[in-house]
């Protein structure tokens, strides 16, 4: 059975083999992953490599 995934963003949750195309980053030492809406919504924020807090 797959371990699950979880946004740290909105929540969603899915299987990690059904989290290839989503988004993850490292902040303060910790991995984070963002599912693909997320991931849309806040492109431009990721891009200018802003912590997720400040989203």
């Amino acid at each position: 059975m797959s371990d699950l995934v979880t946004c740290d963003f909105c929540g969603t949750r899915a299987p990690e083999g059904e989290t290839l195309t989503w988004t993850t980053s490292v902040e303060n030492g910790r991995r984070r992953a963002y599912c693909d809406t997320c991931s849309r919504t806040h492109l431009r924020a990721m891009e200018s490599k802003l912590d997720s807090e400040w989203w």
